[in-house]
């Protein structure tokens, strides 16, 4: 039951954050060039031709003719990387747990061709999709699904025809059967029935009919829990790609390449100021001799970024960013104790949970969507579990201009997980431009 209600309000989270975007995309005030979005306003020239570039971009079109509507299947054939003994084979079966199939059914919403937004972010699109997902031992490991917001765009074009894609998934999966004590104590890999779900893959799009696109290529896939729950060793995974897109409303007239360039702004190179508030919880395991034993109690996690970012046009941003910290499960310690007895934890000093750390930042800016990568270390800092080289994946959701949701998931030394950081966001001196037709 408990599971059920995690997919349900997993469904309801996604439902609503595609439904905003739709709301975005339907602003009656114009063209917003986001990548969170912008302050600036840039007018159009005068001159009519100007004018008729822009004419598809027009904000006073229906939110069904503005977009080209796409539904997408996919089939996902894929290894496990097997990088724990339960999947090497120290499981029920006495198998290696090496092969994966997923099938996915996608709604998304492209820019339409030729417009100004379709220069700028080579015909990128977004929405949602649902994925199941077997990986050979139902028993031990489940049949999760995921749900997940989706974004994608081309990388280059070889012709009218053919063309190399990205797409990036992102979300939740349910379902899975977790690791337990009397129950499933082999699995040593997943520690809760709902995990986060993180995908990245390219793929050649061939275009066979007007409505009708064919998609080959490889996907790498992530799924943990963020350190939530114990253990969280994390399932990962590298799959063929092949699919069909069914483009709903796309134009045979909208293929063909145009005869005008639409104008695209000068973009205004500036520093803009990202302000993060985040929280979360972790679960911790502690060294007691030459072994690590889970603490029962669940820690709590909060902090800020503060991000300087140069941001170089309308893709990118690159900078710095202030990060401070409270882990409380930095430095806890357990002592001997009689077997037979409960063992305790223990909690070190404030100072020694609190950390401050400088790290480098660079962004790739898209509609809606901003995915940032960071790689820093504490400057100050209590001593032992704080004292970390640490990497950081976020990604932020546009709200409003310049508010967003932070979603990031940080991690030491390239490999070990840290703690998930769920939080909220505002820019300050935004100027993205703002295009509007005159």
């Amino acid at each position: 039951m408990k599971s059920k209600m995690q997919m349900w309000n997993v469904i309801s989270l996604l439902g609503v954050m595609l439904f905003y975007l739709s709301g975005i995309a339907c602003a009656e005030e114009g063209i917003l060039i986001p990548g969170g979005a912008g302050g600036a306003t840039v007018s159009l020239p005068e001159k009519k031709e100007a004018v008729d570039y822009f004419a598809s971009d027009t904000a006073s079109l229906p939110f069904s003719r503005r977009f080209i509507h796409r539904l997408s299947v996919e089939a996902r054939p894929g290894y496990i990387f097997t990088t724990n003994s339960f999947l090497r084979g120290e499981n029920m079966y006495r198998k290696p747990i090496k092969h994966t199939f997923s099938s996915h059914l996608n709604y998304s919403f492209q820019f339409r061709p030729n417009t100004c937004a379709d220069r700028i972010y080579g015909g990128a699109y977004q929405g949602a999709g649902l994925a199941y997902y077997t990986f050979g031992d139902r028993k031990e490991i489940g049949n999760p699904v995921a749900f997940y917001l989706l974004q994608g765009a081309r990388i280059t074009r070889f012709t009218s025809y053919l063309s190399l894609n990205y797409e990036w998934n992102f979300g939740f999966s349910v379902g899975w059967k977790p690791y337990d004590y009397g129950k499933n104590n082999y699995n040593k890999v997943i520690g809760s029935s709902t995990n986060a779900y993180i995908n990245t893959n390219f793929y050649l799009n061939w275009r066979l009919f007007r409505h009708l696109d064919l998609m080959t290529g490889v996907t790498l896939s992530h799924f943990s829990n963020g350190n939530t729950r114990i253990p969280n060793a994390g399932l990962n995974t590298v799959d063929l790609k092949i699919g069909l897109v069914y483009n709903i409303n796309r134009k045979e007239d909208l293929l063909g390449k145009s005869l005008f360039k639409p104008f695209v702004p000068k973009f205004p190179r500036h520093i803009s100021y990202d302000l993060v508030l985040f929280g979360s919880w972790r679960r911790k395991g502690v060294i007691f001799g030459d072994k690590q034993v889970a603490s029962p109690e669940a820690y709590t996690v909060f902090g800020f970024n503060f991000n300087p970012m140069y941001n170089i046009g309308y893709k990118f941003r690159i900078g710095l960013s202030l990060d401070g910290v409270y882990d409380g499960s930095a430095n806890v310690f357990t002592e001997d104790y009689i077997v037979g007895t409960t063992q305790e934890f223990y909690k070190p000093p404030l100072h020694q949970q609190l950390a401050l750390g400088i790290s480098g930042r660079a962004e790739y800016v898209m509609p809606y969507f901003t995915i940032g990568i960071g790689v820093g270390g504490n400057v100050l800092h209590g001593k032992g579990d704080l004292k970390a080289f640490y990497q950081i994946l976020a990604l932020k959701i546009a709200v409003t201009r310049s508010s967003f949701v932070h979603v990031g998931y940080s991690i030491h030394d390239f490999s070990t997980p840290n703690f998930l950081m769920l939080g909220v966001g505002y820019r300050f001196n935004n100027k993205y431009p703002k295009v509007i037709q005159r």
